[in-house]
């Protein structure tokens, strides 16, 4: 670098790796969070570039770090590590699957198969059956990622004739659904540190905020609107702006949340710029959420889980860099397995009246068959936490 008439020359610290001994472990799994102090046993001054490593691409990496030694000189360090992949794939299968006599599908396409670092694992199905013939066939779907790393999982494949009423039949009383009262919730859950509240859609009708402001409620989640299924067109939901501009009028704190089919970080970006546009004239005062659950279109998609979440964190950061707060969906079980690259606020669903959710979140469905004033139908409820 020239100065005027000086010269400047600039150079790295010298290559020196006697000052520092490494871990005798140098592999890491893919997607796990590490620095270069992890892998330096010891060492004599210490580490002064303590970078964060990308371990998102499997193979042999090096890593280069300055750190000062014993003489108080700085000095590069140079070691190799291997970013491998150790986790199964995982095939989202309970013991048993059902269909109907006659269904015309894939199932070793039509039950999730995902891996976190392959798009596209070996999936397949061992066994003998016939979707022609009832009966129950016993089954192992295995799959495996380009790692080898294998899962297997034994089910007993249900193929059942459909049922149909013929002739004159029995009417039998229908018992009335028990339903989760609003008031009820706010008697257990509310706290100094938390408010009750719904989330609402079109499924909802005709909403009257103002009762349901005086039963108890303090905030509202509502869709502001959904994508026609896998590449296609988004669609505001048809009560979102009488719903918005109502709840609004009768002081309930406001969030919107969109219902995604994206399969890819373009797809997200694009849904999260016209979600901006839907509510750029409201003020929200909670988050705006990301609502995926297709998961009966993954394997089609051709995504690791990693990619799944990285499609969630793209609608987000937009949503963050314009100034809301972002907030991922999702249920106890699809956040245990499929979600647990996310970083960012969680909203929990998890129908029970304790959940054992144990990471973090800031909202909680705690029902879908909520009753409160000012609404005919049933309506999900939520405990929100404030401060957390």
């Amino acid at each position: 670098v020239i100065m005027g008439s000086i010269l400047l020359i600039t150079a790295e610290p010298k290559i020196d790796t006697s000052g520092y001994e490494l871990v005798d472990n140098l592999k890491v799994d893919v997607y796990s969070q590490k620095k270069v102090s992890d892998f330096i046993s010891s060492i004599e001054g210490k580490v002064i570039t303590n970078k964060t490593i990308n371990t998102e691409k499997l193979g042999e990496q090096e890593i280069t770090f300055v750190y000062e030694n014993a003489r108080g000189s700085k000095r590069t360090g140079v070691f190799e590590i291997e970013v491998v992949d150790q986790e199964e794939p995982l095939i989202w299968l309970s013991g048993s699957y059902s269909v109907t006599v006659g269904s015309d599908l894939d199932l070793a396409e039509e039950i999730l198969c995902a891996d976190n670092y392959d798009s596209n694992p070996n999936c397949r199905i061992e066994g003998d059956y016939d979707l022609n013939t009832a009966g129950a066939y016993q089954l192992n779907y295995i799959a495996t990622d380009s790692s080898n790393n294998t899962e297997e999982v034994s089910f007993t494949l249900n193929v059942y004739e459909p049922t149909t009423s013929q002739g004159n039949t029995t009417t039998e009383t229908v018992e009335e659904t028990d339903v989760t009262a609003f008031n009820d919730v706010v008697e257990t859950y509310k706290e100094k540190n938390t408010e009750i509240g719904i989330d609402v859609s079109k499924w909802q009708g005709e909403i009257d905020f103002e009762k349901v402001k005086n039963a108890g409620a303090t905030f509202v989640m509502i869709r502001v609107g959904s994508q026609q299924g896998v590449g296609g067109d988004y669609n505001l939901d048809i009560y979102f702006r009488q719903n918005i501009e109502n709840a609004i009028k009768n002081g309930l704190k406001v969030g919107v949340y969109f219902y995604s089919y994206a399969d890819s970080t373009t797809e997200a970006k694009k849904q999260a710029d016209w979600v901006l546009d839907q509510v750029q004239d409201y003020k929200l005062t909670l988050p705006i959420a990301f609502d995926w659950e297709c998961y009966n279109s993954f394997n089609q998609m051709e995504l690791s889980l990693f990619g799944l979440n990285e499609v969630a964190e793209s609608f987000l950061e937009k949503i963050e860099n314009a100034g809301y707060d972002g907030m991922l969906y999702g249920s106890k079980n699809y956040l245990n397995s499929i979600w647990k690259y996310n970083n960012y606020d969680v909203w929990l669903a998890h129908y029970t009246d304790q959940t054992d959710y144990d990471s973090h979140y800031i909202m909680w469905q705690l029902c879908q068959d909520g009753k409160i004033d000012g609404i005919n139908t049933a309506v999900d409820i939520n405990v929100l936490y404030k401060n957390e």
